[in-house]
């Protein structure tokens, strides 16, 4: 059983960096993909970021050159560094990863941008 855990959302000015942690436990394990989605409110969830456990990454289009994926397989935690934050990018965000062709989510971090 993969168990994943978010910090670090919070509240936030227009154009400040966040970053976020997921942390997975619960066993001795190798994870597959990891990633990060966001949903707003009356939106659908989305994908931000996702990371390869070859380091391949993607982004979605609205988040290229602020956003950055990033994991410590060691730890099996992925990061998302968050800079020049816009009110748009208000939203809970979610990591999730994959393992033994299961995906796993976390519970969600809120993240609030102010104008």
């Amino acid at each position: 059983q993969v168990q994943l855990t978010e910090s670090g959302g919070g509240l936030v000015q227009a154009g400040g960096p966040l970053r976020l942690a997921c942390a997975a436990s619960g066993n001795r394990f190798k994870l597959n993909a990891m990633g990060w989605y966001r949903q707003a409110p009356g939106k659908r969830r989305e994908s931000v970021a996702e990371i390869t456990s070859g380091d391949t990454i993607n982004y979605a289009d609205s988040v290229k050159g602020r956003f950055t994926i990033s994991r410590d397989n060691a730890k099996n935690t992925v990061y998302l560094q968050m800079n020049s934050l816009k009110p748009e990018d208000t939203a809970v965000y979610y990591c999730n990863a994959d393992y033994r062709s299961r995906t796993y989510w976390g519970q969600g971090t809120q993240v609030t941008v102010s104008s």
